[in-house]
């Protein structure tokens, strides 16, 4: 029997925390829940967690800098991360991307939503390609069973969505591909996402290859979409 898949919940309010959890509990998964952000930093270094519910505006300790801690600590920087935001404004949709949430999803949301947000992400953690264990280009190689990524000596610390955007460009290395088929690829064709989901990306996955050197691995091509070149 496989374990329950854990989820942090973290939200200042209690109507949200039990909606949330009530919801993902019916679906099977184990949920913990924490109402300030010092709480839900103590207890994912406590724990593991498989996927956290993030409330952009916490008393405190914010969620925006609770998810820049996550992800600069390597014992969480793994973990995916859904940001809940009371806002529609875009600015609040991108800060959340940038600062490293693989997600986001504006109140009021709907159960159906918040569930399908949740199922892709996870699938997104376990994909791979069976029978294949690392892929390599342009100095750069994914190691797909440890869900790691180097670029020359340095070990690039990409969130989830960072890892399956890049290995889908190397996988296609030199071909351009448009936003709507990266979109279909690596958020599986879902209704909730905007295409300005996949530029934030791409920026925070170049940010992390210019750390090694390789930022120019990843080409623009205007008008059309993205490449992945070792030239």
């Amino acid at each position: 029997m496989q374990p329950k898949i854990r989820i942090l919940a973290v939200d200042d309010e209690q109507d949200i925390l039990q909606l949330v959890t009530y919801n993902l509990q019916k679906e099977g998964y184990l949920v913990e829940t924490a109402k300030t952000g010092e709480e839900a930093l103590r207890m994912a270094r406590e724990r593991p967690y498989q996927l956290i519910v993030l409330d952009l505006m916490l008393p405190g300790l914010s969620g925006i800098e609770l998810c820049r801690i996550f992800k600069h600590d390597p014992e969480t920087a793994h973990i995916p991360i859904i940001m809940l935001t009371a806002r529609a404004e875009e600015i609040d949709k991108v800060t959340g991307l940038e600062t490293g949430a693989d997600d986001y999803i504006t109140k009021p949301f709907s159960v159906r939503e918040l569930l399908a947000r949740v199922k892709s992400i996870l699938r997104r953690v376990d994909g791979s390609l069976p029978g294949r264990k690392k892929l390599s280009a342009g100095g750069i190689e994914i190691d797909l069973e440890r869900h790691r990524v180097k670029a020359g000596e340095t070990e690039l610390g990409l969130s989830p969505t960072e890892f399956r955007l890049l290995r889908f460009l190397i996988e296609r290395k030199g071909k351009v591909m448009s936003r709507d088929q990266i979109l279909d690829a690596i958020w599986k064709g879902e209704a909730f996402v905007e295409p300005r989901t996949v530029d934030v990306h791409i920026r925070r996955l170049r940010a992390e290859l210019e750390k090694a050197g390789a930022g120019s691995a990843v080409e623009t091509v205007r008008g059309v979409g993205y490449r992945f070149t070792d030239e």
